[in-house]
């Protein structure tokens, strides 16, 4: 067998988030001809129930200290994990590329995702070429590249809407990523010194770095150019390719059996062709954010107010968490349905779905995007105000909740009503955001056909590493 053109080491940041679109980069990159090896920590390596097995796709886990998962709370204990994280996988990364070159099987190239410039610097004493797998939209990188170059006065405490060069919409303090704002907690002091890390990374002149972003061209075509000196490449969506091709509605079996490496079977899908095409609101707010019981509340009046069967994944309270019950449970299951979790990209892309109360994660946002689905956007932190932002006021996908707040900060049921009204409404409001959802989803399955855009673009890519 002649040896692989490439062989790339794939390390993303270890939560759910990040490996979801890297598990579909190592797949597409194995497509193109390369052996890709995926180095996450040992922990979140055990918690993946629906390990892909491919030809040319190895694991190599290694340990951050906490092998059975980090538990500590609060900004300060994070920091110092985060310490220990940082100092085993950079040696870990070290040992890994040299012992590679050694053994005669070189890596040709290392893609890691946000985070972990720690990961670059590594590659880079072996002057192996790099690229940042970013997991937010372009238009996320842009503001904030700006803000760590020049911008940051007017983006912390901002007195009227931003412009920033290259960027075709104006910006509100609600339409940026949390982190950035004066007012928001100082424990996102934290996040902001990492990403200053990771930006810093980039503008080392000796290793430029290739970001390749989860994303299209069509979908962002003025955000991948605005940064003159990053070299920006749309490789998405990276969602499993079943749910991208029209031929194909099954689920991509080829990569673990499910389309979420993570996610459970349940009986969510027959209980979903129960109902009419386009009737069902499905709820989620990703795996990271806790809801207070209050907004739990607001919402479960919200969807019995406005009367359409609802599918509401209403996670399990982590180790540490208190878990609250819902007031009025019975009387939600009894007009809709409620789970734990479920194949999220098999619920969007089932034909009762009509609209998607969603955080705006930026996976769900590309799932509901390539399943056509309009939105209720209800973000809550981080680039999610970035891409409520987008959906409603660049794509028209969907609508944003309310602004307006109660007393203790939770969106009211009656906010959220009538957003999902006009969603699922028979109005010209309606009509306008189905239209605009069916295009997206045509030009984003368009991108990954052989030919399109993103498909182009990663073959490019690793023309680029030779």
């Amino acid at each position: 067998m002649p040896p692989h053109r490439h062989r790339i080491l794939l390390v993303p940041y270890p939560v759910q988030g990040h490996l979801n679109p890297a598990f579909e980069l190592a797949k597409r990159l194995i497509t193109l001809g390369a052996h890709v090896t995926i180095s996450t920590t040992i922990h979140m390596h055990n918690r993946i129930t629906n390990k892909p097995t491919l030809p040319n796709l190895s694991y190599l886990p290694f340990s951050d200290g906490y092998d059975d998962g980090f538990k500590g709370t609060g900004t300060d204990a994070y920091s110092l994990y985060n310490v220990e994280f940082k100092r085993r996988g950079y040696e870990f990364v070290t040992n890994t590329i040299l012992s590679n070159s050694q053994q005669g099987t070189p890596f040709t190239c290392l893609v890691h995702s946000l985070l972990l410039e720690w990961v670059a610097k590594a590659a880079r004493e072996f002057h192996l070429p790099t690229a940042l797998l970013w997991v937010q939209p372009a238009t996320v990188f842009d503001i904030l590249y700006y803000y760590f170059h020049g911008f940051s006065d007017s983006i912390k405490n901002p007195s009227c809407s931003i412009k920033l060069p290259g960027l075709p919409l104006s910006l509100s303090s609600r339409d940026l990523p949390s982190f950035l704002l004066e007012s928001s907690p100082s424990a996102h002091l934290l996040m902001l010194s990492l990403f200053e890390q990771q930006f810093k990374e980039l503008d080392i002149e000796t290793n430029p770095t290739t970001v390749l972003v989860n994303s299209f061209e069509a979908l962002e075509p003025e955000a991948l150019k605005a940064v003159n000196n990053v070299n920006m490449i749309s490789i998405g969506p990276l969602i499993p390719s079943a749910f991208l091709d029209e031929k194909d509605s099954t689920v991509n079996t080829s990569f673990g059996g499910q389309a979420h490496i993570f996610q459970p079977l349940n009986d969510c899908l027959e209980w979903l062709d129960s109902k009419t095409e386009k009737s069902v609101v499905y709820v989620s707010f990703g795996s990271m954010h806790v809801l207070s019981k209050t907004q739990k509340e607001e919402i479960a009046r919200g969807l019995l107010d406005c009367g359409f069967p609802f599918l509401w994944v209403l996670r399990e309270a982590k180790e540490g968490e208190k878990e609250e019950g819902l007031s009025c449970r019975e009387e939600l299951e009894e007009k809709g349905k409620i789970v734990k979790w479920c194949s999220q990209v098999e619920v969007l892309s089932h034909p009762s779905l009509g609209c998607f109360l969603t955080h705006c994660g930026w996976n769900s946002t590309l799932e509901s995007l390539v399943s056509g689905v309009p939105m209720v956007a209800f973000p809550q932190w981080t680039d999610q105000m970035t891409n409520a932002k987008l959906v409603e006021d660049v794509w028209k996908t969907g609508v944003r909740v309310d602004k307006e707040l109660n007393e203790d900060g939770s969106v009211g049921g009656d906010a959220i009503r009538r957003c999902l009204e006009v969603v699922m409404g028979s109005g010209e409001k309606g009509e306008e955001l189905r239209r605009n959802a069916r295009k997206w989803k045509e030009l984003a399955r368009e991108s990954v056909k052989e030919g399109g855009s993103s498909d182009n673009n990663l073959r490019s890519f690793l023309d680029w590493v030779e």
